[in-house]
């Protein structure tokens, strides 16, 4: 299952790149968990989190990012915040990829989630 996470993070970084995006930081680690990519969108700083499939069979991968899951990353969100000692605008996206052999889907959701 590593491997999974580990190539949808990586066509995830590309894609955001492709698209503008300037990473910041990739699997950034904290003592309460970890966030998969911090990346400015222009002024925007915007936490992403990545969930890989290789098929639907349990669901679309964004499904993934629950309630609990989203109180996890805005707290994680902000210890990077305060360790870093920004203060601007954030965001909150989900990139939800399904590996499907040679024809990978990515969908980005901006703004998938308000905190």
């Amino acid at each position: 299952m590593k491997q999974v996470g580990s190539k949808g993070e990586d066509l995830a970084a590309e894609f955001l790149k492709d698209n503008g995006y300037r990473i910041i930081a990739r699997n950034y680690k904290t003592p309460i968990g970890e966030l998969d990519i911090i990346a400015k969108d222009g002024e925007i700083l915007v936490f992403i989190e990545v969930k890989t499939r290789s098929s639907n069979a349990y669901g679309y991968p964004f499904e993934a990012v629950g309630s609990r899951k989203k109180h996890k990353l805005k707290n994680l969100a902000l210890l990077y915040l305060k360790n870093q000692k920004k203060n601007c605008a954030v965001r909150f996206d989900v990139i939800s990829i399904n590996l499907n052999g040679t024809k990978n889907e990515i969908e980005h959701i901006k703004d998938a989630f308000e905190v």
